[in-house]
Order: C-alpha cells, then structure tokens, then sequence
C-alpha cells in the first residue's frame, strides 16, 4: 500500500514537479495530477519511487543523452492552508485606547 496516494495529492491541491537530472538538461515540467489519475488510477502512489519508473527527459532522449533519474518536487496548496488558518481570526487589538 502506498504512503501516498495521486488522489491524496490532488486532494490536498499539491502542485508536483518533475525534473531531469542530467547536468546538461535539468528541465523541470509541471504535471498535471488529473491527467496521472486517469492514466495510473486513483489508488496509485504519488511518492518518488512509485513515480520514478514511469518519467523519463525527452528531452535528453532527443538530444542523444544517457538516462538519468528524475526527481520530483511537491508544494503544498499554501494559500488554501493559510485561509483556513485564518478563517476565524479576529484582531486581538483595542483600537478605542490611545497609544
């Protein structure tokens, strides 16, 4: 079973990333979670060695260039995080008293 799985990740609104790992290429691509869904299934695992296996640099593949791995990067839906952190605040401030 999968620590984490691609509808955990689109569930949680994260933005994923794949970069290539050759020093001559280092392109970086934004995935799109939904499309992965439909193509692996909801159940499969979001975390890097479930998704290893599967991306490759066509990039340095057109370019000739041995196979490296891919690495992935993770962010967090910040601003859905924040707004729900804020949702029920309420200045702690008495703006009436002089300063």
């Amino acid at each position: 079973m999968p620590q984490k799985t691609l509808a955990e990740t689109l569930a949680a609104r994260e933005t994923v990333y794949v970069h290539c790992g050759h020093p001559a290429c280092c392109k970086s691509t934004k995935l799109d979670v939904q499309t992965l869904i439909d193509r692996l299934g909801p159940d499969h695992g979001s975390m890097h060695d479930d998704l290893v296996r599967i991306f490759a640099c066509s990039h340095c593949k057109a370019a000739g260039r041995d196979r490296r791995p891919v690495f992935f990067t993770f962010i967090p839906d910040y601003e859905g995080q924040q707004g729900e952190r804020n949702r029920d605040w309420k200045p702690t401030f008495d703006r009436t008293k002089p300063a």
